[in-house]
Parts: structure tokens; C-alpha cells; sequence
């Protein structure tokens, strides 16, 4: 069975675009790992389909990680899927979709895109969990999918492919792990972030929700302001809005770049 697909990016973090609004393609979690795979398949951090939505949106998504488990939701891979379905389905601006998270709405502005998230979850600061390099005050929010925040003087320093897959699997964020991102301070209302991604199990070049958890939190501990821009591993500056309210968040979004790459086909 040949299948067409898009090849799309959000600040480096890559996915693998296919119409499924007939139905007619049926996915496994191991097919989601070799069209992943950098090696022998496309390659990508995930895959996502388009699929019609139950009601309560216009469109929604089947979304699966590299390492073939299903996402509930991704910051980057929302804002390249409101641009695949813009294009795919020729639709203009402020869309729904439906994700595991809840409902995403999207607004196009030419190669980027903003997306509005969830209202964030379970703010936890300054928790302190043991480590193999001793004990490391951690913080964390769950922004559709859970971040936890450690705080680092360089990002370029971080031990993002040590401490990244040990916090990951930690006893503390059992049993569904977490992210990780590494946060360096840069100074006004700008940040630097390294995420460790759980799912793809390595450092991606950007992760949307990861920013914008990291973001938050840097402006609860530390008074920065919405918008607040953030500079990824690829190079590309995501920006984050938000409302504080209540000792909470709301009205969170996410803007930045969602370019197509190539279009293609393969054999399933």
C-alpha cells in the first residue's frame, strides 16, 4: 500500500504528515517506529494524522511518538499540523482540532502559526529529588503532556543526555515519566531551553509545550513577563503568552515557525 506524506518542521522538531480523513490507513505503533526511524525509514521525532473529529472540532489527530507510543499533545507538532490541514483541507484561519490533551485552536500567519494550549496542570516548585549528582530542586507543570524544569547557569553546559533520561525515568514522576528541559536565564523576559523528550528518548532541536512550561515557570520564579521569547536547541525563537490568574495560568499560547520540507510516498 503506497501512502502519501509531508514531511513538516516547527523549529527543527520534525514530523511525518499523513491524510487519513477516509480512514482507510490503519497504523501501528511499529509502524510509527520505522517511518521514524532516521536509518531505514523517513525519519522523524513523530507521526501524525489527519482524522475526522468526534464533534467537538473541526479536524482532529492520531499522533504517534518515535518510539511508536501514542502523544497527548505536542507544542511544535500542533502548529505544523494547522498548517498541513490548512493546506490539505483548504481551510483558512482559526480552526479547531481535537488532540488527547483537549481542543486546540489555530491561527495562521504565514509561516508561523500560534496555537493556544490546555490550561496548564499540577504547578510543582523547588521539589528536591535525588540524583546521581545529588539532590536537584526540580519544578514542574504539565502543559498536555508533564515538563519538568531544572534550572542550569549554561544550557550549552547542561547534562541533557545524562541527567535528561534519569530524570525521565524517575521514581519521583512515576509511572509516566516525564520531559525534561534545561533553563538557562538570558535576562529581560528571554530564555534559553534544552529539552530532553520522552517519547523520542533523546534531545530534540525544539518541544513546543516544553518551552512553554519552562517560560511559566521562569515567570512565577523568577517575575518575567508574558510574551516571553525563547531560544531553542535549533536556533529558532518560540514565543509564549499566558495570563496569570489565581496563582494559575491561562490563556496559553505558543507562536512560531511551521515549515513543509518535502512531500513523498512510501510503501506501508
Amino acid at each position: 500500500m503506497l501512502i502519501n506524506f509531508t514531511k513538516m518542521n516547527g523549529a527543527g522538531n520534525d514530523f511525518v504528515l499523513i491524510d487519513n480523513r477516509e480512514r482507510k490507513i490503519k497504523l501501528t505503533p511499529e509502524d510509527a517506529v520505522r517511518i521514524c526511524d532516521r536509518h531505514r525509514g523517513i525519519g522523524a521525532d513523530g507521526v501524525m494524522l489527519l482524522v475526522p473529529a468526534s464533534g467537538k472540532a473541526d479536524w482532529a489527530w492520531d499522533f504517534y511518538n518515535a518510539d511508536g507510543s501514542e502523544a497527548e499533545m505536542c507544542g511544535n507538532g500542533a502548529r505544523c499540523f494547522a498548517r498541513y490541514v490548512a493546506r490539505t483541507a483548504d481551510v483558512k484561519d482559526g480552526f479547531k482540532f481535537e488532540t488527547k490533551a483537549g481542543i486546540i485552536t489555530a491561527k495562521l500567519h504565514g509561516d508561523r502559526v500560534t496555537i493556544n494550549l490546555t490550561s496548564p496542570q499540577d504547578l510543582r516548585l523547588k521539589e528536591l529529588v535525588p540524583l546521581s549528582v545529588g539532590k536537584t530542586e526540580i519544578h514542574s507543570l504539565n502543559t498536555g503532556v508533564p515538563h519538568a524544569v531544572v534550572f542550569v547557569p549554561d544550557a550549552d553546559k547542561a547534562m541533557v543526555t545524562t541527567l535528561g533520561p534519569e530524570i525521565r525515568r524517575h521514581q519521583h514522576f512515576a509511572p509516566r515519566g516525564t520531559n525534561v528541559n534545561f533553563v538557562q536565564l538570558k535576562g529581560g523576559n528571554t530564555i534559553r531551553v534544552r529539552t530532553y523528550e520522552r517519547g523520542v528518548e533523546g534531545e530534540t532541536l525544539a518541544c513546543g509545550t516544553g518551552v512553554s512550561a519552562s517560560a511559566m515557570i521562569s515567570a512565577r520564579l523568577y517575575k518575567l513577563k508574558s510574551p516571553v521569547q525563547v531560544h531553542v536547541q535549533g536556533g529558532d525563537v518560540l514565543e509564549v503568552g499566558f495570563e496569570e490568574n489565581r496563582g494559575g495560568f491561562e490563556n496559553v499560547t505558543l507562536t512560531g515557525p511551521a515549515d513543509f520540507v518535502f512531500d513523498g510516498q512510501f510503501r506501508l
